[in-house]
């Protein structure tokens, strides 16, 4: 397995990122791979670590639209 390349998302770095760290990475990583420069061993690695990044950025909206669902409903 290849070393991740700079700013890549290993899995155990991600606990520590703000869904908005999260989703600048992977913005980050979308630019680099629609460049269209890349080898394609690096496009794939990039690829992984953006569905990585993708994966705990949806875990995270889900862990917040669940607390936001057990909100009690606002009285009008």
């Amino acid at each position: 397995m290849s070393p991740d390349p700079p700013g890549g998302a290993k899995p155990e770095d991600l606990a520590g990122l703000s869904f908005e760290e999260l989703v600048d990475r992977l913005e980050g990583l979308a630019a680099k791979m629609a460049d269209g420069s890349l080898g394609i061993e690096l496009a794939a690695d990039l690829y992984e670590q953006a569905q990585r990044l993708h994966a705990a950025a949806a875990a995270r909206l889900d862990a917040v639209a669940r607390r936001i669902d057990g909100f009690p409903p606002a009285e009008t």
